[in-house]
């Protein structure tokens, strides 16, 4: 085993291949960036080498930066994570040029299978199962549109050496083909550095599954079974599983065939992923191999037992693999999910800024399964507009699909994230939707179920009750608590007891008695009392008790007006009022929205692109008015009225915030 390596990444992929290193007693350099300086994984590292700016152009790309600190602290290979220079060739060839072991793939097959239009070919060579497509390079956006005709709409339009979602646009008709290949081809030059793009055809009711594959330089291969990735988001996967609920043994084993057959063709080496898409009738067919560890890797490595990291060292190194095809089996059931950085009810833009609160579910046994946490991040730590949005990663395992999902609940109710926004309260609506947990998955799932973007979820009469009975317990502990100051000019008053919880200004008449960690809590109507118990105190993020003897967990969070308590992607506004307050309360008209019709705003903190309009110039609702960067993505601002363009207040290359009034209409 090698005594020393170097991490080429940041994040939570770097603090993971620490973890397995620990572990091995493989000592670890971290390379950081000006933005990732006091980083977990700079913190975690036994060597750390500072490589330049924030942006990745400036640091985490520049292969010559990597190779000089390879040589400065003596690493004998380099682990690139995902994501940067992971999948480059060139990068891998210049290592091996300099004698530096690279914890992947050999360039041959990183070029061969990294380039989606070549591994398309190579895969139909070797009897890989592939979409109907065009594989050969597109010059402008008047090709790509002859080319999409052809295939026949829908067509998928695809950045050549992309992955994560980057490059991808999904195309029905001909102005759709012009502006995704446009749009594809600018964002495959900002993530790759590549702009070649390729078309293939989209495929309805999809899912999409991948098969995890291990090779040594022995000529070795096994596969490791399948995961489930169709729960995404402009294709970038959201929910991920191991197995997926929908594929039998025998497509199982089909599948692992083929991809078993495509890695050998390469003579693959390392840790990857074949990547297929999958109709309603179990047919399956290629879509593209990734030469790297995914990101969703934790559920293969729990649902089998076996560390993909160590598993790449090991190979590097020139060990032959030690396990066969037939000692993998599948060891339960796995769910994971990516917690971001992104604002779930806002279109779920990127969110940045400082994590004021950052409490996970602590790892390890919880319900009826266990809890696994992959972060790069800790409280008070800045999430950067230069890098990728995840927080963590979410990952439980049961011993049946209905097991893992149930402690995935529990432990997306016991996450606590304060200073910026997350998507946990999304996370939290699809885990718990009967479709969901039934299995009937597509890569429509989101915009099938959330056709108008996510707005929260109505909480059920269950909800209400629980939500109603922590807000009476949680003010009934602070009035209690103020009532034993000292020195106060009217002691001794008595404690109210008679209150009206109004969730989203719905009003709840109930009455508390208290005494510690126990409550009884009566509501109007009801004969029968609901029954709390919580070792709840000020200051603690989350509530966990026994409602009527049924564990739950609500998170709390105390501002200025009330308290907002989330539960199983329920957020709720809740004031506990005396009942003359409620009634005043009730007759206080709502506050109006400002208009906002006459402005265009910045959704979030980024760069601006490109300036789509001039002054003077009319603009239809839905046209595209600029273009923001922020964590890798580009944004496409449109219109969403008519109106003419008064004033202009940025321009290409302007940093600009979040709400920042980018342009003005008469």
């Amino acid at each position: 085993m090698f005594s020393k390596i170097l991490i080429a990444n940041r994040g939570e992929i770097a603090c993971r291949v620490i973890k397995t290193c620990k572990r091995l007693g493989v000592k670890t350099v971290v390379v950081y960036s000006e933005a990732d300086a006091g980083s977990l994984a700079v913190e975690l590292a036994d060597e750390t080498v500072f490589i330049g700016g924030s942006a990745s152009s400036e640091s985490y790309l520049v292969q010559d930066k990597i190779i000089a600190a390879v040589k400065e602290t003596g690493a004998e290979a380099v682990h690139p994570g995902f994501g940067f220079l992971s999948e480059n060739a060139e990068f891998a060839r210049r290592l091996e040029k300099e004698k530096i072991t690279f914890i992947g793939p050999n360039p041959i097959a990183i070029e061969a299978m990294g380039d989606k239009i070549t591994s398309k070919k190579f895969a139909a060579e070797a009897g890989v199962s592939t979409v109907p497509g065009h594989m050969g390079l597109i010059e402008d956006a008047e090709e790509a549109v002859k080319i999409s005709q052809k295939v026949g709409y829908p067509v998928m339009i695809k950045a050549s050496a992309g992955g994560g979602g980057k490059g991808m646009r999904i195309a029905w008709n001909d102005d759709e083909a012009r502006e995704g290949f446009r749009d594809s081809k600018a964002e495959a030059k900002g993530s790759f550095g590549d702009d070649r793009i390729f078309i293939e055809k989209f495929i309805t009711e999809p899912r999409h599954i991948e098969i995890q594959v291990l090779g040594d330089k022995h000529g070795h291969c096994i596969h490791l079974n399948e995961r489930e990735c169709s729960i995404q988001r402009r294709n970038q996967k959201v929910v991920e599983e191991a197995p997926s609920p929908f594929i039998d043994a025998k497509t199982r084993a089909a599948m692992g065939k083929q991809s078993i057959a495509l890695a050998k063709a390469v003579n693959y080496d390392s840790a990857g992923t074949v990547e297929f898409i999958v109709d309603k009738d179990k047919n399956f067919y290629f879509l593209e191999m990734n030469t790297r560890l995914q990101v969703e890797h934790p559920v293969t490595e729990m649902t089998t037992g076996i560390d993909l990291v160590e598993q790449m060292l090991l190979v590097a190194y020139g060990e032959t693999l030690n396990h066969q095809q037939n000692d993998i089996g599948i060891k339960g059931w796995a769910v994971e999910t990516r917690i971001y950085a992104e604002d779930p009810y806002r279109s779920f833009l990127p969110s940045i800024g400082r994590l004021k609160r950052c409490q996970f579910p602590p790892e390890g046994k919880l319900g009826k399964g266990e809890v696994r946490i992959d972060t790069g991040v800790r409280e008070g730590d800045e999430i950067s507009m230069f890098y990728d949005p995840m927080i963590a990663k979410l990952i439980t395992h049961g011993k049946t699909r209905d097991d893992a999902i149930d402690v995935h609940e529990m432990a997306l109710d016991r996450l606590r994230i304060e200073g910026i926004q997350d998507n946990s309260p999304f996370l939290q609506a699809v885990i718990a939707q009967e479709r969901f947990k039934s299995g009937k998955l597509t890569t429509n799932y989101i915009p099938d179920e959330f056709p108008d973007g996510f707005n929260g979820v109505e909480p059920s009469k269950q909800q209400e009750v629980l939500l109603a009975s922590v807000a009476a317990y949680i003010h009934d502990v602070f009035v209690s608590r103020a009532d034993k100051i000292s020195n106060q000019m009217d002691p001794g008053r008595a404690i109210r007891k008679e209150w009206v919880v109004s969730i989203d200004r719905k009003p709840i008449s109930v009455s508390i008695a208290s005494s510690n960690s126990e409550a009884e809590i009566k509501f109007k109507g009801k004969k029968a009392a609901i029954g709390l118990s919580t070792n709840w105190k000020p200051g603690m993020g989350v509530v966990e008790g026994l409602i009527d003897n049924t564990p739950f967990a609500v998170r709390f969070e105390d501002t200025s007006e009330g308290y907002v308590l989330r539960h199983r992607g329920v957020t709720a506004k809740i004031l506990v009022l005396s009942p003359t307050t409620a009634e005043l309360y009730a007759k206080l008209p709502e506050k109006e929205a400002p208009d906002l019709s006459k402005l265009i705003l910045s959704p979030m903190p980024g760069l601006i692109v490109s300036m789509a309009v001039e002054l003077g110039q009319d603009v239809k609702a839905g046209e595209a008015v600029c273009v923001v960067e922020a964590m890798k993505m580009q944004n496409i601002i449109r219109a969403e009225a008519d109106g003419k363009v008064q004033s202009i207040n940025a321009a290409a290359g302007d940093s600009v915030a979040a709400d920042a009034v980018l342009v003005e209409f008469e």
